[in-house]
């Protein structure tokens, strides 16, 4: 299980990630203008930026945890459930998120330096 703290820890790891709060109760993890996660603290969810390809591939491997998001599925936006999503893969999942928002110069100096965003 994952918190919604752990989330937001994860997301800010990364590099130039920044955290603004929109439509009131909404908290946006962004690079720039581009947002590439969010959740409201309590809900238990959250909704992560994917390709259509990896939304499929979540959604057949985990049905239980993850579903397309509300609005914004259709473009491979992916819910995950906070209480059955492994640390690690939320990890992975927010890292790839975030290469698909983030410039090209950070995505290669986040991948020459492991690509990893942080521990849990």
């Amino acid at each position: 299980m994952v918190t919604f703290d752990q989330f937001l820890e994860m997301g800010l790891a990364l590099p130039e990630a920044g955290e603004r709060v929109t439509w009131e109760t909404t908290v946006t993890l962004r690079v720039g203008e581009k947002i590439f996660a969010m959740g409201t603290p309590g809900s238990g969810e959250v909704t992560v930026k994917a390709s259509k390809e990896d939304q499929a591939e979540l959604l057949a491997a985990e049905p239980e945890v993850f579903s397309p998001a509300p609005y914004v599925g259709r473009h491979g936006w992916v819910l995950v459930r906070l209480a059955g999503v492994d640390g690690g893969e939320l990890r992975e999942l927010l890292a790839e998120a975030w290469r698909s928002v983030a410039p090209k110069r950070l995505v290669r100096e986040f991948d020459a330096c492991g690509g990893t965003g942080g521990t849990l």
